[in-house]
């Protein structure tokens, strides 16, 4: 069950341009929190080092909003604390790969994602 297919990481927050606003507002006020933003988003954009480690991942990843989650996903990760990033296997089953914990302890940089999700040195 090593193989990875792909990835899917969910930010916890949601998307949508109310979603958006809410969490900045949230986030400004210190009552919402979302270590995936953080690591894959400056305070104006999505971080350049963040799409450079999208392309040497060597599987494909798609960023979701929690409210953008298909069904069959959801049932798959049930009660997991988002943010989250998960492994798809071919055997179908679908694993924690980095847990909003560990998200949290990457202090937003991408090269500590890398690491942790490849298990290279930063």
């Amino acid at each position: 069950m090593n193989e990875i297919l792909r990835y899917s990481a969910i930010y916890n927050a949601d998307g949508g341009i109310v979603g958006e606003v809410r969490y900045v507002i949230g986030h400004l006020l210190g009552i919402t929190e979302c270590a995936l933003c953080d690591i894959t988003h400056s305070p104006v954009r999505r971080k350049p080092e963040w799409d450079r480690m999208l392309a040497r991942l060597g599987a494909p990843m798609t960023v979701l909003h929690r409210n953008e989650v298909d069904p069959s996903l959801l049932a798959s990760i049930g009660t997991t604390q988002l943010p989250a990033v998960f492994a798809h296997h071919p055997d179908g089953t679908v694993t924690v790969a980095l847990s909003a914990q560990e998200l949290t302890a990457m202090g937003g940089s991408v090269s500590a994602f890398e690491a942790a999700l490849t298990g290279r040195s930063p």
